[in-house]
């Protein structure tokens, strides 16, 4: 087995330990490198990993795009996916995002369906109305459906889970998970 060495943090990288390598690696062709977050608003890992993972994308290269990508693989999580792609057409996920995970592992609200969802976004000035017609849009069906092929493809479980240009698979929701996503656009730049 080969282990890789982090040297700017002296962390060894195994394969099959810190990360996977995909046995059908999809087709990067924009010249950039990929980095897919697949989470779920209530997944306590995920919140967790949001501040540190807020820090790095403070200093992502611009070689690098960063997809985030919420997952649907159960009425509740796609709930929670529904919510986010509304939120991205309906222009607030910048200011609602991290609130959204606020109002849910501090302040213990219960968003986890359309309703409760509908009744959060009024903060943002989303009339009810508005957010459903949204919620339940062609568009936010489409992308349900991307994320979840993507979850099939990329055969993924769970959440947190970090997919590197469509080849490795980073799970975790720590620190170390963003370092291992580190070198491994390190190493996909050194290929390029």
């Amino acid at each position: 087995m080969n282990t890789y060495s982090n040297s700017s943090t002296g962390s060894v990288f195994i394969p099959g330990k810190d990360y996977y390598i995909l046995k059908n690696p999809s087709k990067i062709n924009d010249g950039n490198i990929k980095v897919e977050e697949f989470f779920w608003y209530g997944c306590h890992y995920c919140f967790l990993l949001e501040k540190p993972l807020q820090s790095w994308l403070k200093t992502i290269p611009k070689d690098v795009r960063f997809e985030r990508i919420p997952a649907a693989v159960n009425p509740v999580w796609e709930s929670g996916a529904r919510t986010y792609y509304t939120s991205e057409i309906l222009n607030v996920r910048k200011k609602s995002h991290l609130e959204l995970y606020k109002a849910i592992h501090i302040d213990k609200e219960k968003i986890f369906n359309q309703e409760s969802a509908a009744t959060f976004f009024t903060r943002y000035d989303i009339s009810k109305k508005k957010f459903n017609d949204t919620y339940n849009s062609f568009a936010v069906t489409n992308m349900i459906a991307r994320s979840n092929n993507l979850m099939k493809n990329y055969a993924l479980t769970g959440v947190p889970a970090f997919v590197i240009n469509g080849k490795y698979i980073v799970k975790g929701g720590d620190q170390r998970a963003i370092q291992v996503v580190d070198y491994l656009i390190r190493n996909e730049r050194k290929l390029k």
